[in-house]
């Protein structure tokens, strides 16, 4: 079966209008190639994988799995670790933590009490040097925060990011000298200072030796077995003298809900357990109690919406967020770092309360044994910060099956 797919071939897997397939092209939203003789149109396998109609067409049906099993012990070093979703999910892939660093000390706390043995290099990156870590590591994976550069010409440079926390990153890579780096962050980089805080953390990374993989993907966490509709995107940088191509992991068709996330079946082999949780004030209570499974501020009565909504009630957009009761039989909405904040209510479905600590885990697939330290608060900030645990072993596996590919060329030193 061919690497390459013409427009008209595509279209008909698709079930799209070429038009649309330009459109797309144009938007970035699926890039083609152009064969060099023709400058026709192709698109990569790779590229198409994505789209359930074309795995269809691809696989006739069969089950596509992620799973790659380590031929080597593949060494991971985590920046911005927070309370250890990414981490977890590393772990779960076959790759072996051996430094994580964080700055927020409840944080480093939860790391050290569910894994004694891991590495917690607690404080702020600024004062770390990792020199000794240069060839020892196959991989850094961060969760940088999104912030601007101050932009001296056209190309950024690294010493143009100092000062801001993407600099660290591309600093300890630039130190440890990885075969791949995993950088995360939230969907709205991407149009970050009109996408260019983006491209210029593609340039820094180029000026230090690592090519970007394009086009860097969003990844949707429901489709990596989370019960949430969280996204995030994903920077990957290969070291410029592998050449090897990344995959990002391919989604399943498989779409978990509220009720796989809290209640016994494929996900957790028991309900979920009871657990310390916040309260909404009597007055949101009393609106909330009003609100529909699947339901928010649109089905109060029309008084009602505008007591509550206040001035946000004559502004534009759906507002979706607010007074939102969750369905069992749907995914959970993003969770925050507070379950209770007016924007971004997240109602238990039958009972009028937030979700609990251990709900909240649930829903970003945290392991029940995991054990968050600090107060309420401070447990639901861990959590509502952290990449799922499953998306993360999703992508330890897709870096699995690259470092198997890349070790296999040239034996692994012991």
């Amino acid at each position: 079966m061919s690497d390459y797919y013409s427009i008209s071939e595509v279209a008909e897997i698709l079930g799209k209008n070429p038009e649309t397939l330009r459109r797309w092209d144009r938007e970035g939203k699926l890039t083609a190639a152009r064969e060099p003789m023709s400058n026709y149109r192709v698109y990569k396998k790779e590229s198409l994988e994505l789209f359930p109609a074309f795995r269809n067409y691809v696989n006739a049906g069969k089950t596509l799995d992620n799973f790659e099993e380590s031929q080597n012990s593949y060494s991971v070093l985590e920046l911005f670790a927070g309370a250890g979703g990414l981490a977890i999910g590393m772990e779960e892939s076959g790759l072996k933590c051996v430094a994580l660093n964080e700055i927020d000390k409840w944080a480093c706390q939860t790391l050290r009490q569910n894994r004694p043995n891991w590495n917690i290099l607690e404080g702020d990156i600024r004062n770390f040097d990792f020199k000794d870590l240069e060839n020892q590591v196959d991989v850094v994976t961060g969760g940088f925060p999104c912030q601007a550069f101050s932009y001296a010409g056209k190309k950024l440079g690294l010493n143009d990011a100092r000062g801001t926390l993407f600099y660290e990153f591309a600093r300890v890579v630039q130190e440890t000298k990885p075969a791949i780096c995993i950088g995360e962050n939230v969907r709205g980089l991407l149009s970050h200072e009109k996408g260019k805080t983006l491209e210029g953390m593609i340039s820094i990374l180029d000026e230090i030796g690592y090519n970007v993989v394009s086009p860097v993907r969003v990844l949707k966490a429901i489709n990596y077995n989370v019960p949430q509709k969280r996204e995030r995107l994903i920077l990957v940088g290969v070291r410029k003298d592998i050449d090897l191509e990344y995959s990002y992991p391919l989604p399943s068709e498989k779409i978990y809900n509220l009720s796989d996330a809290l209640k016994k079946g494929e996900l957790y082999n028991s309900d979920v357990p009871q657990s310390l949780g916040t309260t909404y004030p009597a007055h949101k209570k009393k609106i909330l109690d009003l609100i529909p499974q699947k339901g928010y501020w649109r089905d109060l009565p029309l008084d009602l919406q505008k007591e509550y909504m206040q001035k946000s009630f004559y502004l534009g957009g759906g507002k979706t967020g607010m007074a939102r009761r969750i369905g069992w039989d749907e995914p959970c909405l993003t969770l925050t770092c507070s379950p209770a904040q007016k924007q971004t209510e997240r109602c238990h479905p039958e009972e009028t309360r937030p979700f609990t600590v251990r709900e909240y885990a649930r829903i970003q697939t945290f392991p029940d044994e995991w054990k968050f330290v600090g107060s309420v608060s401070q447990q639901y900030k861990q959590i509502g910060n952290a990449v799922p645990c499953n998306l993360g072993k999703e992508i330890g596996f897709s870096i699995v099956k690259f470092l198997n590919a890349y070790y296999s060329r040239a034996s692994k030193p012991v």
